[in-house]
């Protein structure tokens, strides 16, 4: 999600996968719900912030396996573009840090893998549909 001055809103997850790296807001699809539903349900749910979605930015796959080689998760998220309606960004259970940044930026920060291509894509979604 992104405010008006192109600043993508980032969180510090507090709980595996990647507890205290940077990563976009988000979370488990509930049954019934559509992909865009879920976001906007855990962007709010997370860091308590509205937003309206443009389109859709990409996924990446998270596969993370033992020491033997064999498969212990497998994550597919899905990435979209949105852009901020309401709410000042706030901690909780599941994001210990919760910020605005820069493109960049990311480039500082300790990112879940493949964050900086989706918010690269997201963006430029952004810039052609924003209002």
């Amino acid at each position: 999600m992104f405010r008006d001055d192109g600043r993508v809103l980032v969180a510090a997850r507090t709980k595996p996968p990647g507890p205290d790296v940077f990563s976009l807001p988000g979370g488990v699809v509930e049954i019934g719900e559509t992909l865009e539903q879920a976001a906007l349900r855990e962007l709010d749910e997370e860091v308590g912030v509205r937003a309206r979605i443009l389109g859709f930015a990409g996924h990446v796959e998270v596969i993370e396996r033992d020491e033997a080689g064999a498969v212990r998760r497998h994550f597919v998220v899905n990435a979209f573009s949105g852009t901020w309606l309401e709410g000042e960004p706030t901690t909780g259970p599941e994001a210990s840090e919760v910020r605005f940044v820069a493109l960049d930026e990311l480039a500082g920060l300790k990112t879940t893998p493949g964050l900086a291509g989706i918010v690269a894509r997201a963006h430029a979604v952004w810039r052609e549909r924003r209002p």
